[in-house]
């Protein structure tokens, strides 16, 4: 088995898209008008607009309901990623060092989901991700 993706149904799918480009720094792949995707070096942000859930099951899935998961991107310099998106972003936490060696900033985006990015900082975190 291979983890393909990670999908988030959207109201406002060209607003969501949008956030993230920003955070990324990456165009995304429109797949159709209703589907993007972003993808990176270690995974795939696909993106679907409310009208794609009825090709699934009607109601299986309602944008902005997300109170549980929290998309992570690793980065090179978190604080200077959070220094170029905090005035264009709804900040939750500005960079801080966890207890378990990543400096993290958490965002919101659009339609509510935490969007964390980290830098992997103590010794033992750089050997888990292999860091640079």
């Amino acid at each position: 088995m291979k983890f393909a993706s990670t999908r988030l149904v959207a109201a406002d799918i060209k607003a969501l898209v949008s956030f993230y480009e920003k955070v990324t720094e990456q165009k995304a792949d429109w797949l159709a008008p209703a589907f993007a995707e972003i993808v990176t070096s270690r995974a795939t942000l696909a993106i679907g607009s409310a009208d794609t859930v009825a090709l699934f099951k009607e109601g299986s899935a309602e944008p902005g309901a997300n109170r549980s998961a929290i998309l992570e991107f690793e980065v090179n310099d978190v604080d200077g990623d959070f220094a170029r998106l905090k005035d264009e972003v709804e900040v939750v936490h500005p960079p801080k060092t966890m207890p378990w060696g990543n400096r993290a900033a958490q965002f919101r985006d659009p339609e509510g989901t935490i969007v964390s990015l980290y830098t992997p900082v103590s010794d033992a975190a750089k050997q888990r991700f292999g860091s640079r």
